[in-house]
C-alpha cells in the first residue's frame, strides 16, 4: 500500500470544529491518515508519492447512504410518473434482472460514483427474481473490482398484489426464504472490522411491499448479529394514505411500533414527517438518507432536513436509484440538498437554511454517522481511514469563485485530481484506475437492452 502526501491544497477537514486550511497537506500511510494541517507536510517520507494539490480542494470522500444500483440500466423510463405509477411501470422490467445484468449495472453505477467523488456507498437491493442467480453476490463483486467501500443491504419484499401490496407477485419472496437469505448474507459477507470494505445490512423494502412480520423478524435477526437496518419510509403522501388505511397510523408511527427506530436504523427519504416524528427520530438517533434529487424527480416533496438536524437526528445524503435520479452524482446532491432547504425556508428566512459547508457535512461526516462509521470515515483526521477526494478547481467552471467550498457546492461538478479509498487511488486526473470505462459503458448498454427490448 503506497504512501500518499497531498501538498498545497485547500483543505476542508469536516471535523467537529469544521477546521479548514487555505493551503495545507494530508498524509496517508498504510491506509490511514497520519497528518493533516496547514503548510507543507511535517516530514519527508521516503518512497512517498507526492501529489501537488495547487488549485484543488481536499475533502473527505463522499458517503452515499442510499442507492439502488440495479436501476443504472433502467434510466430514462417512466419520466413523468410519481412514485407508485413509476414502480408499477418498472416492476415488470426489473423482474427480468439476472446476475449478469445486475453486475453490469452495479459496475457502472459504482464507477460513476467514484468518478464523482464517492468513496463509500450503501446499496438497497430488494428485487430477487426466482431465476436471477446470486444478485447480492454480483454487486458485491462489482464493488470489489471498482474499489469502493461498500455497505449493501439484503433487501426484500413479501407482500405482492394478491396480499394488498404494490409489487407484482412474481417479484416477491416467501418470508422464510428471505430470512434464510438474510442470515446467509451476514454469514458470508459482513466484516465489522475498523477498515472494512464490506458491511451488510438488512432492508425490507417499504411499508407497501412487506409484511409486518418481515419487518419484526428482520429487525430481530439484524440485532442478533449486530448489523444495521434500512428501509424506505414516509416518501410520499400515497404511502402515508396506505399506512393510515392499512395500519391505522402514519409511516413513522408504524416503524416505531415495529421497533424500527433506533441508532442502528437509517431510513430513506423521510419527506413527510410530523413534528412528533422528528422529535422521535432525534430521541432514538434514527438516521435519515436525504435524496433531494429523487424526491424532486418523482414529485414526492421537500424533506424537513434542517428541522431534523436542529433536533439532533443523524442525516446523510443519497443519490437513490438511478431510475429516479439519472445523474447518479452524490456531489450534485450537496447543492440539491442546500437548494431544497432554501426552498423550504422561503416563508421564513433563507439564512436559516443549509449553507455550503452544512451541505458538505451532510455528504461526508453526516453520511458516515448514518452508516455507523463516524469513527472511521467522513472527516480528514489523524487515525481515520485514508478516504480522500481532491477536487480540481482550476478550470473554467470554477474560475473566479474564491471560496473553494462554495466552488465545490455551488459550482458545477468538479473533476477529481485524485480519489483515494484507504490510500488506494481509484480515480486519477478524472479517470477511473480500476476498470475500463468504455467497457463498463458497453456492458451497461447491452444489459439495458436485454431488459427493455423484450418482445
Amino acid at each position: 500500500m503506497s504512501t500518499i502526501v497531498i501538498q498545497n491544497a485547500a483543505i476542508a477537514t469536516v471535523d467537529a470544529a469544521s477546521t479548514e486550511h487555505a493551503t495545507g497537506h494530508v498524509v496517508i500511510e498504510d491506509g490511514r491518515i497520519t497528518a493533516v494541517g496547514s503548510g507543507p507536510a511535517p516530514r519527508d517520507i521516503e518512497g512517498a508519492r507526492v501529489v501537488d494539490g495547487t488549485g484543488c480542494l481536499a475533502t473527505p470522500g463522499l458517503v452515499n447512504t442510499h442507492h439502488h444500483l440495479y436501476q443504472w440500466i433502467t434510466r430514462g423510463l417512466a419520466q413523468d410518473a410519481a412514485l407508485f405509477g413509476w414502480l408499477v411501470e418498472l416492476y415488470p422490467i426489473w423482474a427480468r434482472l439476472t446476475e449478469d445484468t445486475l453486475g453490469a449495472a452495479a459496475r457502472g453505477g459504482l464507477a460513476w460514483l467514484a468518478k464523482t467523488g464517492c468513496t463509500t456507498s450503501a446499496d438497497h437491493h430488494y428485487v430477487f427474481p426466482r431465476d436471477g442467480g446470486d444478485l447480492l453476490g454480483a454487486e458485491i463483486e462489482a464493488a470489489r473490482e471498482i474499489g469502493l467501500r461498500f455497505q449493501p443491504t439484503r433487501g426484500s419484499m413479501d407482500r405482492g398484489r394478491s396480499d394488498g401490496g404494490l409489487p407484482p407477485d412474481e417479484v416477491v419472496e416467501r418470508l422464510d426464504d428471505i430470512l434464510a437469505a438474510s442470515q446467509d448474507a451476514i454469514t458470508r459477507y459482513h466484516d465489522p472490522s475498523f477498515d472494512s470494505m464490506l458491511r451488510i445490512g438488512l432492508a425490507p423494502c417499504s411499508p407497501f411491499s412487506v409484511s409486518s412480520d418481515l419487518m419484526v423478524q428482520s429487525a430481530s435477526l439484524a440485532r442478533e448479529h449486530g448489523v444495521r437496518l434500512h428501509t424506505h419510509l414516509a416518501e410520499t403522501l400515497d404511502e402515508e394514505k396506505f399506512c393510515l388505511e392499512t395500519h391505522g397510523c402514519t409511516p413513522a408511527e408504524y416503524a416505531d411500533k415495529l421497533g424500527w427506530l433506533g441508532p442502528d436504523v437509517w431510513l430513506a427519504h423521510c419527506v413527510h414527517l410530523s413534528d412528533a416524528a422528528i422529535r422521535r427520530f432525534a430521541d432514538t438517533q434514527t438516521g435519515t438518507a436525504h435524496c433531494a434529487s429523487s424526491n424532486a424527480r418523482l414529485g414526492s416533496g421537500h424533506a424537513r432536513i434542517k428541522d431534523l438536524l436542529a433536533a439532533g437526528a443523524p442525516v446523510g445524503l443519497g443519490v437513490d436509484g438511478a431510475a429516479s435520479q439519472e445523474s447518479g452524482m452524490l456531489v450534485e446532491e450537496l447543492r440539491q440538498a442546500m437548494y431544497v432547504s432554501r426552498l423550504r425556508a422561503l416563508s421564513s428566512d433563507p439564512a436559516e437554511a443549509l449553507n455550503a459547508r452544512a451541505a458538505l457535512r451532510l455528504g461526508t461526516a453526516g453520511g458516515a454517522r448514518v452508516l455507523g462509521r463516524e469513527a472511521e470515515i467522513g472527516s480528514l483526521e489523524v487515525g481515520k481511514l485514508g478516504d480522500v477526494a481532491l477536487w480540481d478547481l482550476t478550470g473554467l467552471g470554477h474560475a473566479g469563485i474564491a471560496d473553494p467550498v462554495a466552488a465545490l457546492v455551488f459550482g458545477p461538478p468538479a473533476p477529481l485530481r485524485l480519489l483515494a479509498v484507504g490510500g488506494r487511488p481509484v480515480v486519477e486526473d478524472g479517470a477511473l484506475t480500476t476498470a475500463d470505462e468504455d467497457a463498463l459503458a458497453r456492458a451497461c448498454r447491452t444489459a439495458a437492452r436485454s431488459l427493455t427490448e423484450v418482445s
